[in-house]
């Protein structure tokens, strides 16, 4: 009696499913860095209710340069979709890949270089405690997403992989996640204290 020889499956998520390991961490850790955010923002509405004067103690902040910077990580986000959408059509995706990095790395820059034109220090007050705090953070997911397209920009040159669509859409949906928080933050320092 002859036997089957023993055949071991490779799981879905061993073999780069959408919705495998990469993709189900990727959901968890965003998960866990919304919670944070939303903790942020919290405590951003709580003071802001408690303080009987205006909101920001010295008026509202000049949005200029910060619409700009929005409208830049907004393009960035469009153009990480044009890279996905080119990897998944098996075209090259790098310029579309290095146009995110760029309009990302200008984005760190307006940011630093608008922290050093307010009028306030972190130590000021409670509101410029958490301006210098929630933007701090969010930068700081900015950076660590910038790190995480050039290891992917980095990984696709330097090997020709079947597909590249998978590092593509576990780096964008941490992208877009963090462009949306931005609007969250932009929203909540800019536009809520002229409508208060």
């Amino acid at each position: 009696m002859a036997h089957k020889p023993l055949r071991l499956e490779i799981p879905l998520i061993a073999r780069g499913h959408p919705h495998g390991s990469g993709w189900w961490g990727m959901i968890m850790l965003i998960a866990t860095e919304s919670a944070l955010f939303v903790y942020l923002l919290f405590s951003y509405y709580y003071l802001a209710a408690q303080i009987p004067t205006r909101w920001p103690p010295g008026g509202p902040l000049d949005a200029k340069l910060s619409i700009l910077n929005t409208v830049i990580l907004l393009s960035s986000s469009f153009t990480l979709v044009r890279a996905e959408r080119a990897a998944v059509g098996g075209k090259n995706p790098f310029a579309w890949l290095i146009t995110t990095i760029l309009l990302g790395t200008t984005f760190v820059g307006i940011q630093a270089a608008e922290w050093t034109n307010k009028a306030f220090t972190p130590s000021s007050d409670s509101f410029g405690s958490l301006y210098y705090v929630i933007t701090g953070f969010h930068m700081a997911h900015v950076v660590v997403g910038l790190l995480m397209l050039c290891t992917v920009l980095t990984w696709l040159w330097r090997a020709d992989r079947p597909d590249q669509s998978l590092p593509i859409r576990l780096a964008s949906v941490y992208w877009h996640f963090v462009d949306a928080v931005w609007l969250a933050v932009f929203f909540s320092i800019f536009i809520f204290p002229t409508l208060v």
